[in-house]
């Protein structure tokens, strides 16, 4: 079968001020179709190479599919479900594939509003998508779907979720095929090098009531550390790789397998240069080892801080204090490592005097760098729930950490974005003047 797999073609800024992302999903599940024998496969990046829609339709045109399969987080789910429609438009035999973690929550809205979508894959996809590939290739899909795990569909003007597939229970046989990326287009601007987004685990233990990658993944599960620096030694040497993002929410929760990850990487003395999210607490636990974390490469460290004010942290379900913010900040710079701070904007409780407080944190902590996020309340998430009618905006296309979503209590959305835009000129002014050799 041919297989067709495509990147919507959806920008927000943000993180493209860095560089152009690989789409790790891609080789994930690319690889676990080759394993299965789908060797038949393209993948096309709308999004990095900024395709057409006119453009993409003659590229699916040509292709002549037999799957075509997207992805979709939430401010992406409006183009992946175009990006579908025009392959049913162009290829009507080809069966429409989305997966990503706005559908495997919000499946009965998209199906509803994108009824030519064959299948959503529900959660971790390498097992469902090998499962419906085998039941799609013996032409037995309509009749074996109710019983493949992880799937929602629509059955006879009726929308159908299987049950949930369990998470795979060996994750380290996990056989990522890269290959099938435009590395060339993959560049991280700060070094000018290569960039990629592997996974060392899946899950997250807590529960912070903003995020559902702990719902999304289930069961917190790490991989081996030497065989994943295998795959970031095949990132380096057959891809050129010199530069790459954990995707994990914390790959340091594993304190043992983390360190022993970092040993292998400096007696491997790959060359190669890494970033991580994680929690405040595990760099203050981890001080003695920080410059182990250095010698294998780790260079850039964005810190969960969220918030300036205490009561934000508590709603955030944190576990951090304002001083151990701070502490960890400093830590982290001793060390070699860029600091970054992460603060999220527009909470309910925001006022002027908040944001002010905030910047002020900032400037007494002074990170490498900062970034004042606007609370984006994911509508699958548990604190979406609480928040009622005070989210104003429901154009999820604006979910980008950009845009204001939700009211506050005591200020309008527009004057939460001016006070953020504010913050940041004046912090990143403030790094530019302090910087001068005078």
């Amino acid at each position: 079968m041919r297989i067709l797999m495509i990147q919507p073609n959806y920008h927000a800024g943000g993180a493209e001020i860095a560089g152009n992302w690989p789409p790790s999903w891609v080789a994930y599940i690319g690889g676990a179709l080759k394993g299965a024998g789908y060797t038949n496969i393209r993948f096309v990046d709308a999004m990095t190479n900024d395709i057409p829609d006119d453009t993409l339709r003659e590229i699916i045109r040509q292709n002549d599919p037999d799957i075509v399969m997207a992805t979709a987080i939430t401010p992406m789910i409006y183009k992946a479900q175009n990006t579908l429609k025009m392959a049913r438009e162009v290829c009507p035999q080809a069966k429409t594939i989305l997966g990503g973690i706005h559908p495997t929550f919000m499946y009965v809205q998209v199906l509803t509003e994108a009824p030519w979508i064959d299948y959503i894959v529900r959660g971790e996809g390498e097992e469902i998508i090998v499962n419906l590939m085998r039941s799609i290739e013996a032409g037995a899909d309509l009749r074996e779907r109710r019983k493949i795990n992880g799937l929602a569909f629509i059955d006879e003007d009726q929308i159908v979720a299987t049950p949930a597939q369990p998470p795979l229970k060996e994750i380290d046989k996990l056989d990522p095929d890269w290959s099938l990326l435009e590395w060339d287009k993959y560049i991280y601007i700060p070094l000018n090098v290569r960039v990629a987004v592997p996974n060392f685990a899946r899950g997250c233990p807590f529960t912070c009531r903003f995020c559902s990658q702990w719902m999304f993944w289930r069961d917190y599960r790490v991989r081996d550390p030497k065989k994943f620096v295998d795959e970031i030694e095949t990132l380096v040497k057959q891809h050129n790789v010199g530069f790459f993002i954990m995707a994990d929410e914390e790959p340091t929760i594993h304190k043992r397998k983390f360190v022993a990850m970092c040993e292998e990487l400096e007696k491997r003395q790959l060359g190669v240069h890494w970033g991580i999210n994680t929690r405040v607490t595990d760099i203050l636990r981890d001080e003695a080892l920080l410059p182990l974390y250095r010698r294998a490469g780790l260079v850039h460290v964005s810190l969960g801080t969220e918030a300036a004010s205490q009561l934000n942290l508590d709603v955030f379900r944190k576990e951090t204090t304002i001083e151990q913010n701070k502490r960890a900040i400093q830590l982290l710079k001793d060390n070699g490592m860029v600091a970054e701070a992460q603060f999220i904007m527009g909470m309910e409780n925001e006022t002027p005097e908040t944001i002010e407080e905030t910047y002020r944190m900032a400037l007494d902590w002074d990170p490498d760098m900062a970034n004042w996020n606007m609370y984006t309340p994911w509508p699958f998430a548990e604190l979406f729930e609480d928040l009622g009618e005070r989210v104003e905006v429901r154009d999820y296309s604006k979910y980008n950490f950009v845009t204001p979503i939700m009211k506050p209590e005591a200020m309008d959305r527009e004057d939460v974005l001016k006070g953020v835009l504010r913050c940041y000129g004046r912090f990143y002014m403030r790094k530019t003047f302090l910087g001068y050799p005078f």
